[in-house]
């Protein structure tokens, strides 16, 4: 391994490293607010977007965040529809991780007993304040481990970004990988900088979880 070709390939990939926040970061925001949307659709049963919701969710657990890519970035032009490849990358990793966000929050909701939905009413909480003061706070206090798991994983998917040509850290891999054949270390920094992205999400995470499981047992 020499230390100098590691060097020289740094600001590389501190470039990727952010554009690979940025892209994954915004995916989850989206996924965060398309999970809760359909969790609470699908709970509700709302009619018609309950069964359009199901079926969303489905499809998008089903099939490889890959595919989706393809799907969005090579086949929405064929029908008029062209947009660049970061737009494609979050708002593929926001739908795959809105598919998943969705059933972690749909448990959230489910594990609410309803004798506090009743006894809120009964208290006089209108439905706007029992949604915002009893349903939601638990809901997602429920749900943090779940969210944190789906979080470290869209991360992670990040990785595949390199096929709709991102400079992200693999396409960074891979591009100096066959330009120069420094395997060894464009593979070392890729795992560093992987490392440097996952491992405080998962410390903080940690910490978060612990916290909420205390306020959900009253501690």
């Amino acid at each position: 391994m020499n230390p100098e070709v590691i060097t020289s390939y740094i600001p590389l990939y501190i470039e990727a490293f952010l554009l690979t926040i940025k892209i994954g970061w915004l995916g989850i925001l989206l996924a965060f607010v398309i999970g809760l949307f359909v969790a609470f659709v699908i709970h509700f049963n709302v009619p018609l977007l309950a069964q359009l919701s199901r079926v969303y969710v489905e499809l998008f657990r089903n099939t490889p965040l890959l595919v989706q890519l393809f799907f969005i970035y090579f086949g929405l032009p064929k029908v008029g529809v062209s947009i660049s490849a970061e737009t494609c990358g979050f708002v593929g990793l926001g739908l795959l991780g809105g598919s998943y966000m969705a059933e972690v929050f749909r448990s959230g909701l489910e594990s609410i007993p309803k004798s506090q939905t009743e006894s809120a009413l009964a208290l006089g909480l209108s439905k706007r304040q029992l949604f915002i003061s009893v349903i939601l706070p638990q809901a997602i206090s429920q749900s943090v481990p779940g969210i944190l798991a789906n979080v470290i994983f869209l991360l992670k998917e990040t990785s595949v970004f390199s096929a709709i040509s991102l400079m992200d850290l693999m396409f960074t891999a891979k591009d100096l990988i066959g330009l120069y054949y420094d395997t060894t270390e464009a593979l070392f920094l890729l795992v560093i900088f992987y490392i440097i992205m996952l491992l405080p999400v998962s410390v903080i995470g940690s910490v978060i979880e612990k916290k909420a499981r205390f306020r959900t047992l009253g501690v």
